[in-house]
Formats: structure tokens, sequence, C-alpha cells
């Protein structure tokens, strides 16, 4: 297939976390599967997100829709495009000139991967696109409510080859990394109470770092009715209630032992730490005012195809998509509380050979079913397009039965 590509491409570094990774994953990933892709290196995507109210997002949109549906035009004369691949957010879309591409005999599909956390209804800005990419369980109820199809398939993730060896020296100890939120960072705390020994590594661990306690913008006072008027329609009047009790009684920071927080590791150290752990950690709750604190909802992250890919022995938080990924307990093993973590923890410490099957077989699983390919593939199916199997040069020999 010949892809025309949206995945949060810039053209300068913008104030968001966490999004420039995604390009190459999506990139390296259809390479790999022996497909081709396009995109306007010109186009801002990310910029898109950065507009901080309707008025400058519908000027983003009004200089930037037009260029993208004329470099559709002119690649698909070039060489047909067999589809338009987008992560988009719904602020960023224009249906008209998605409608536009479809018109041109292009499906459309967006990839989200947010969608419990971030909407409590699928906003009408999906609904031009043919088919939906989920990577959450939970949400696909919440597409079949708009009537707008969906395939649960996990989020896109590539590794280089370099890095997929599963039998490694162990060279750290029990170890997360991500960045610290309010839940994370109780969850950290209770296990380390508990006596995991858990290394930290990632942005907000440590809170002498310059910027990590930001003070949050100064607001109007005329923007604060509005502001609660639109996250009670958007999440419900007890979300209202649960923010000013936070706000009131903010909670206090959890405690973390000094030695148990060690930075943030740059792109190398971060596979290091990931595959060379002993244990390499997932947690997958997220801070959210539609639920409270003590019952915090959770959805599988990038990190759980990430890890098993470089060959991580893994313990993630237990998710309704864990169970569709992996076989739980053979491959990797899930925890639903401080407690349940601490006891799996200590049974695998005690155990090697468990630890290195566990690496072997989650890697495999990964390698095999949850490829940027076998996604592409399924897609293709889901559309009709006929077959989508490319001329991948490393991963194909390896592919298994599509799972979807």
């Amino acid at each position: 297939m010949h892809i025309f590509l949206s995945c949060l491409q810039s053209v300068r570094a913008h104030p968001l976390t966490h999004y420039r990774h995604w390009e190459g994953h999506f990139k390296r990933g259809i390479e790999e599967a022996g497909h081709s892709w396009v995109d306007e290196p010109s186009l801002d995507w990310a910029e898109g997100l950065v507009a901080a109210d309707p008025a400058a997002q519908a000027r983003w949109r009004a200089r930037t829709w037009p260029r993208v549906v004329d470099c559709v035009r002119r690649s698909h004369r070039r060489q047909r495009i067999d589809l338009f691949l987008s992560y988009l957010f719904p602020q960023q879309i224009d249906r008209e000139a998605v409608e536009e591409v479809r018109s041109l005999g292009i499906p459309c599909v967006n990839f989200f991967c947010d969608n419990v956390r971030e909407f409590a209804r699928i906003p009408p800005e999906y609904s031009p696109f043919d088919l939906h990419w989920v990577p959450e369980v939970k949400a696909l109820d919440m597409y079949a409510r708009e009537g707008l199809p969906a395939i649960f398939r996990p989020m896109p993730c590539w590794v280089s080859p370099e890095v997929r060896g599963w039998d490694h020296p162990e060279e750290y100890g029990v170890t997360f990394v991500g960045s610290c939120d309010e839940l994370r960072g109780e969850l950290a705390s209770r296990a380390i109470q508990l006596g995991v020994p858990l290394e930290l590594y990632g942005r907000g661990w440590d809170k002498t770092e310059t910027g990590t306690n930001e003070t949050a913008p100064t607001r109007r006072l005329r923007s604060v009715i509005p502001n609660q008027v639109a996250l009670a329609r958007r999440d419900g009047p007890l979300a209202v209630l649960r923010k000013v009790a936070r706000t009131a009684r903010p909670v206090a920071e959890p405690s973390l032992p000094l030695a148990a927080i060690h930075g943030s590791p740059d792109g190398a150290t971060l596979y290091r730490v990931l595959q060379r752990s002993t244990v390499t950690l997932g947690i997958n709750r997220y801070p959210s005012l539609r639920r409270s604190r003590t019952a915090p909802d959770s959805y599988s992250r990038l990190r759980d195809v990430e890890a098993p890919m470089v060959g991580a022995c893994y313990v993630t938080e237990h998710t309704p998509e864990i169970e569709r990924l992996y076989d739980v307990g053979e491959e990797v093993a899930t925890y639903r509380s401080p407690e349940g973590l601490a006891e799996t923890i200590a049974k695998l410490l005690a155990d090697g050979d468990r630890r290195l099957k566990m690496r072997r077989g989650a890697q495999r699983r990964a390698l095999t079913e949850h490829t940027v390919a076998r996604s592409l593939e399924a897609i293709a199916t889901a559309l009709s397009l006929g077959p989508a199997q490319g001329a991948s040069r490393r991963v194909d020999s390896r592919l298994g039965q599509v799972t979807s």
C-alpha cells in the first residue's frame, strides 16, 4: 500500500509532551511492512495542538487543510494513494476536507490512543472517517454508540532490529520508566513501602528539578465559570465537584526515597533500561476528574508493546487489552493493586528461569502479532482493500495470525 501519513509531524519543536516519537513508529513500521508512505514536510500537524482557543484552532485548520487536500491530490496523481492514515485530535480535523480526500477514492483511517482518557463520548469531528484504529477495548463501545466503525489493534510501535534481543544480562533491578503523575507517585510510594526495590526513571520524579513544579498560569475570574460549565458538560457534574475538592485540599506529594530516583534516560539508555532490568514495570492508571483517586481507570499504553518488543521481563497493570495481547502469566504478568504488584515481583525475583521464559515469549508475541504490519493487514481487511502483505524485509518471516 501507498499511504499518505499524518502522525503529528512538525517543522519545529512545540511545548507538547511525548509527540515526536509517533512519526518514527508509524514511518519505520510502514517501511518494514514493505509499504510506502508520503507526507508533506512543510505541514506542521503538531501546531494544531498548540492553538489555545477555538478561534486559533479554526485559523490553523483554515490555512492547513487546503494544503493537505492539494498535496493529497498531487501525490495521488503521481502514485495512487491507497490509504490516508492519520493521528488527529478532534480540534485538528476539518470534516469537509476529510470528505474531499474520501471523494478521491482514498479511504481515511484515524488512530487515536487516549479515547477513554480524553472523551466521555466520541466527538462528532471523527464522523467522516471510514475506520478508526482503537487501542482501547473500553473505547470500542464508545465508537459503536456513535455508529462509527472501529477496529481494535495495539498502539503502533516499531523498535530497531538492533534492540530486538531477549537474552540479556540483567544490569538493573525492578524499574519503571515514565513520567510522574499523582497516581503513579502514589502507586510507586506504596510499592516501595511493601518492599519492592523500585527504581524510577523519567520526568517529574525528582521534585528538585528545575521546572518540575511550574506555577500554573493565572486565570481571569471571568473565565472560571465558563470553564466549569464546559467541564460539567464534558465529564459530568461530579467532575466539577472533584476539581473543587482537589483544589481546596491538595494531596500531599508521595514519599519517595531519593535513592529510587534516577533521572530521565536518553534514547539509547531507555531501551537498555527496559530490556536489561530484572523486571520492567508498566503503570496504566491515569488521573481523571471522571473517576475518584481511590478507583482510577486504566488502559494499555505504548510501553505494553514496546517493552516486550525489546525483550523485557514485563509486569504491567491489568487492563482488558492485556488479556487480548498476551498470555498473562506466561508471557507477561499483571497486577491490580500495590499488594498484588509486590507479591508478583517477589516471585519473579526468585525465579530467573521464569523471567527468561517471559522475555522470550512476550517478545515473540509482540514481534509477530502486534506490529504495524499486522495492523495494516487488519485495516486492509476491514476496508476490503485486498491483501496488504507488502514486501517486508525484517518482520514478515516471523508474522503470525492476524488478530482483531
